[in-house]
């Protein structure tokens, strides 16, 4: 099936024709001076404590607690949280009310072992500054394989300060940064016709495995064999090699917490914790009172994001199309995502508007509508609060379904598969 897309409603046209390059620009500007205006400010107070009394970089106190007592020799004591909790009034020295349990694997405490031999405001800074580079990196590399974005770098460095999940991971000191460059390592090499080196790169998220959770199902449902057999050797080998280094009882004990998240999840975050995701779990949990069938919703309406992701990636030629529907299930299906971790959509943005900027004969404005309304809308998650409506998720589950529409009358990959010279 070939030709256009037909065209969105008349509010959709006229929003879209009012979402011009220098309107959007003006406003990621202002954005973007607001965040990190604020950001600035808060921070701008001696010690660990910023103005509104939480701890700078507070996040980055896991990984910080996790190598140090790697460094001690300590690993078998990684999940125990009366342990966490005294090596973090060691370091805070002053009554908190954050508690925060260690939830990733042992492997990402190992990364952080030379971290741990500074101070922890130090290590802190110094993480957030090579994350920084790291996005930055993955960002430029995205851009440059992008032609139609080419002569808007300014416009992409201005969007990119003002992508909230961006302010986020720096505010709280997270690992986004990683993320990122899996989804980013994977893309390019998709790009190469590197299959297998895609799968690797995927199936180094298993140290977050939440985003495993749909990525796997996409690709067997696909048949793209060899990424999919890509990622399964390369999470199962981080994971062997983790298992032989610190030991089963470390890796069953990392496995349990992350089996009963309502032990920690509550108590982990500053206010509720669910206004705070952006997935389908939360979705749900958020509009339905009763658990269950909040649960029941959220099984069916993934496998329904897996399947539409599926359906894209066998149906469309379109590499930006099928990348950007992996990426937006994965989001979905994510049991436990925060808005930090939304960094991840960032390679969406970038591979959307070029491909709509480079199909001209295609373009549809509700496209156009969507992805401005999905990188604004994670701000207003704190509404759901009182709305019970994570605006944020239908917008993604809106851009999802469109590219699956999309994908039945795209009918030729416009950029070249072969790699790009940077």
């Amino acid at each position: 099936m070939t030709g256009p897309a037909p065209a969105g409603p008349a509010w959709i046209n006229s929003a879209a024709n009012w979402l011009t390059p220098n309107r959007i620009r003006a406003q990621a500007f202002v954005l973007a001076l607001c965040l990190w205006g604020v950001c600035a400010v808060d921070f701008a107070t001696p010690g660990l404590f910023d103005r509104a009394g939480n701890i700078k970089f507070q996040d980055f106190l896991q990984f910080y607690i996790s190598a140090r007592l790697i460094n001690q020799g300590r690993s078998s004591q990684l999940f125990d949280q009366h342990v966490a909790d005294q090596a973090m009034h060691v370091i805070v020295r002053e009554p908190t009310r954050v508690q925060l349990p260690t939830v990733y694997g042992p492997q990402v405490g190992l990364l952080f072992t030379p971290f741990a031999k500074l101070s922890f405001q130090a290590a802190a800074r110094l993480w957030i500054a090579l994350s920084l580079l790291a996005v930055a990196a993955c960002l430029y590399l995205l851009w440059r394989s992008c032609p139609a974005l080419r002569p808007y770098a300014s416009t992409v460095a201005i969007c990119t300060l003002a992508f909230p999940p961006l302010f986020h991971f720096f505010v709280r000191g997270q690992i986004s940064a990683l993320l990122l460059l899996c989804f980013s390592a994977a893309f390019l090499a998709f790009r190469a016709d590197r299959d297998w080196r895609a799968g690797i790169a995927l199936g180094c998220l298993v140290f977050k495995p939440q985003f495993l959770v749909a990525i796997p199902l996409i690709l067997l449902l696909a048949r793209a064999w060899k990424p999919l057999a890509g990622l399964i050797l390369s999470a199962a080998g981080q994971l062997a090699l983790t298992t032989i280094y610190f030991g089963s009882a470390v890796t069953r004990a990392y496995f349990d917490t992350m089996l009963h998240t309502a032990r920690w999840l509550g108590v982990s975050e500053i206010g509720p914790a669910h206004i705070q995701m952006h997935s389908l779990r939360s979705f749900w949990t958020l509009l339905v009172p009763w658990p269950t069938v909040a649960l029941a919703l959220y099984i069916a309406t993934s496998i329904a994001a897996i399947a539409i992701a599926a359906a894209v990636w066998k149906s469309s030629p379109a590499l930006a199309l099928r990348f950007s529907a992996l990426v937006l299930a994965s989001v979905l299906v994510n049991p436990h995502l925060f808005i930090y971790d939304l960094l991840v959509l960032a390679p969406v943005f970038l591979l959307l508007v070029d491909w709509m900027l480079r199909a001209p004969h295609s373009f549809n404005p509700t496209l156009k509508v969507l992805l401005y309304l999905s990188f604004v809308l994670p701000l207003l998650g704190p509404l759901s609060r009182w709305t019970h409506i994570q605006l944020s998720v239908l917008a993604f589950v809106a851009l999802l379904w469109f590219l699956w529409r999309e994908s039945k009358f795209s009918s030729d990959e416009l950029a070249p598969s072969g790699p790009t010279v940077v």
